[in-house]
């Protein structure tokens, strides 16, 4: 009878143990690590939501010479981006348009539209930091390339993930590696490393000043640099931004690429 009474009231200790841990345990503890894949896709909605249309200006720094680009950005993912130059004056009108996995420019002055061969997709885009394929994305992170937490680290304070993409066999790409840096506390990007086929590191972006815009917390400034360039950078300024709503699909044809604006 002892035994039964002592073995009731250690089961009843148990008991009460076990609730109060699950009611002061955060419910993170039992929350599921994100994967890679997860993880960057979740950095791809945050920028660009299923669709993006806003305005953005780009500032090119090199050692001998600084100009910024005022532009309008409208991006369908993952099949179709446009881009419109607003200012200066003398590059107003031109304009990128990539439908899946084709891309033209139009170049207002001589008015002549120039498709963009696969083979030029690495080449820079309008003098800056970003590629051809950095702009217009034809190339789909999601889709192209597996995706794995490598490790994390702590960045500017705050515990990050480090995303390691490899391309798929086959996928077409430009880019042999890329690697991201995500703060895991909100899965913001901190910065996105890209390396070429043999492993070398080409460029790094680094993501910083984040607001609220278009309804969502991101980050503003994107600045873009290249290895090995001394005194070159382009940065990003997000001005103005929405998200996830319905694009005519006139902005993505050939017709309104060449229409200077």
């Amino acid at each position: 009878m002892f035994y039964q009474r002592k073995h009731s009231r250690d089961a009843v200790y148990l008991f009460t143990f076990a609730l109060l841990f699950s009611i002061f345990t955060p419910l993170d503890t039992y929350a599921e690590e994100p994967t890679g894949q997860q993880i960057v896709g979740s950095v791809e909605a945050l920028l660009w939501g299923d669709t993006a249309q806003g305005r953005y200006a780009m500032t090119i720094t090199t050692p001998h010479w600084q100009r910024t680009l005022e532009m309008r950005v409208w991006m369908d993912r993952p099949e179709r981006t446009f881009i419109r130059i607003l200012a200066p004056r003398k590059e107003k009108g031109i304009g990128s348009l990539r439908i899946k996995d084709e891309m033209w420019n139009y170049l207002p002055k001589v008015e002549r539209t120039i498709k963009v061969p696969p083979s030029m997709m690495l080449q820079a885009w309008m003098g800056s930091d970003f590629t051809n394929d950095d702009l217009v994305k034809e190339s789909n992170v999601i889709n192209d390339y597996q995706h794995r937490i490598t490790t994390t680290r702590v960045i500017d304070g705050a515990e990050s993930y480090i995303i390691e993409a490899i391309p798929h066999k086959g996928a077409a790409v430009v880019w042999g590696k890329l690697v991201y840096y995500v703060r895991k506390k909100d899965l913001m990007p901190v910065k996105q490393e890209y390396y070429s086929e043999r492993g070398e590191l080409i460029k790094v972006l680094s993501f910083s000043e984040p607001q609220e815009m278009g309804g969502r917390h991101l980050p503003t400034r994107w600045r873009m640099q290249t290895m090995g360039k001394e005194g070159h950078e382009t940065v990003i300024v997000v001005k103005e931004v929405e998200f996830d709503r319905p694009i005519n699909n006139r902005v993505f044809s050939l017709s309104n690429l060449r229409i200077s604006r």
